[in-house]
């Protein structure tokens, strides 16, 4: 496989004294690094150490007349098989985030088709301001990869989250993306051509009265990246969604509901042609036992020192797929705090699971709502773990291990003339 080169930007943040390393780890894990240093850079770490640990001339001006005629920054942007600018300042991100390109590395990055990677770094109270937290969700949502930023002491003498992720972090996100872009090559476009694939996703909400009602902090980002991931490789898609905020992925059915209920009924109305079906919802486990026409009024309550809510079990939508005696591969979710591996494993035997995907949600970089995960993948044949990426990224690699087993099953189902 042909040496992958990464165009590594280095921003004017305190963080990028931890540069060389980040060179020195990506060398060693066998990718050419091009550095890229804004003129603030310049004023933490130098030149001659870049060239030094990278090997590579180090650009930082529109202006070389040399570099320009060597590798102009049209070309820098096309031979990058990923762009890494850490650390990212406040500044840059707010550049690329509205198109300014007015210095080299603002002008890779718009010229770019590669995928992005970006590794906040800045003051606590710089990152937690709307305007760079507006910005870095724009980019997310465009597939930038963001890195961190991690928690802890900043050089300014205060503590909160605007560390730059360690080297070690930043690579394997790298490895990641390059992996598995979330762009099917040529070879698997339309490898999953007349497979009818279901998706549910999102939150349900389980209604108190009117205006109150029980749900989850479920986004939905994770399963719509699923039915997005599974359309893009040619599966015709039916995506059943939870109250969420999302566009619906080009070339997807999508039907909207609410409660666990709904989502059940929408769920066994379309199971007649399914061939394999993600159930990614965060199904509400309990509902109100009762769910008032009116609201209820605080005031009803007033004599009371304590106002119970009574509660009863929603129906278990996968449960009900799986005892099934013709139903669909099935791929169920598990959100974990403790014991994660092992509530999965037996979660999936429980449930009659073909495969289940499990994340650890306690760890808020990767829990609901979140723009990254990191999950495992159990099955029959083993466990597959997929790094810390965007969810758009692990939603393609949870679809190639899937059709994988699909065609493995069906193979074995052949030679042995039974079905599912």
């Amino acid at each position: 496989m042909a040496q992958q080169t990464i165009v590594l930007g280095i921003s004017g943040g305190i963080a990028a004294y931890k540069a060389p390393e980040l060179i020195r780890q990506l060398i060693g894990s066998g990718y050419r690094v091009i550095p890229v240093l804004t003129s603030a850079a310049t004023h933490f770490v130098t030149n001659a150490t870049l060239t030094a640990v990278s090997g590579e001339k180090v650009r930082q001006t529109l202006w070389d007349e040399d570099a320009e005629r060597a590798m102009g920054h049209i070309e820098l942007a096309r031979v990058a098989d990923a762009i890494v600018i850490a650390p990212a300042t406040a500044n840059v991100i707010a550049k690329i985030t509205y198109g300014i390109a007015d210095d080299l590395l603002t002008t890779i990055y718009a010229a770019t088709q590669a995928p992005v990677l970006l590794a906040p770094a800045m003051n606590q109270e710089m990152y937690r301001h709307y305007p760079t937290q507006r910005n870095l969700r724009q980019l997310r949502e465009r597939g930038v990869q963001i890195v961190g930023p991690n928690s802890g002491d900043q050089a300014c003498g205060e503590t909160g989250p605007g560390r730059m992720s360690e080297p070690h972090e930043i690579v394997t996100a790298v490895e990641a993306v390059l992996a598995h872009s979330s762009t099917p090559s040529p070879d698997v476009r339309g490898s999953a051509e007349g497979i009818n694939v279901l998706v549910t996703a999102g939150p349900t909400r389980e209604r108190i009265d009117p205006v109150r009602y029980l749900t989850n902090a479920s986004s939905g980002r994770q399963g719509f990246a699923v039915a997005s991931a599974a359309r893009a490789i040619g599966a015709e898609v039916t995506l059943i969604s939870g109250p969420v905020s999302l566009d619906t992925p080009p070339g997807v059915h999508r039907i909207d509901v609410e409660s666990a209920a709904e989502m059940h009924e929408a769920v066994h109305d379309r199971l007649g042609n399914c061939d394999v079906m993600f159930a990614v919802a965060a199904v509400a486990d309990y509902k109100p036992s009762t769910s008032h026409d009116e609201k209820i009024k605080k005031s009803q309550k007033a004599t009371e020192e304590q106002w119970s809510l009574e509660l009863e079990e929603t129906v278990d939508v996968v449960a009900s797929v799986t005892k099934l005696e013709h139903r669909p591969f099935m791929v169920g979710f598990a959100a974990e705090t403790n014991d994660v591996l092992q509530h999965a494993r037996e979660k999936r035997l429980r449930k009659k699971l073909d495969v289940i995907v499990v994340n650890d949600v306690s760890d808020r970089t990767i829990g609901f709502d979140s723009f990254e995960n990191r999950v495992t993948l159990i099955h029959d044949c083993g466990e597959v773990e997929i790094p810390y990426a965007n969810k758009d990224v692990i939603a393609e690699r949870i679809v190639r291990e899937t059709f994988g087993l699909l065609t493995r099953e069906r193979k074995h189902s052949e030679l042995n003339g039974s079905t599912h």
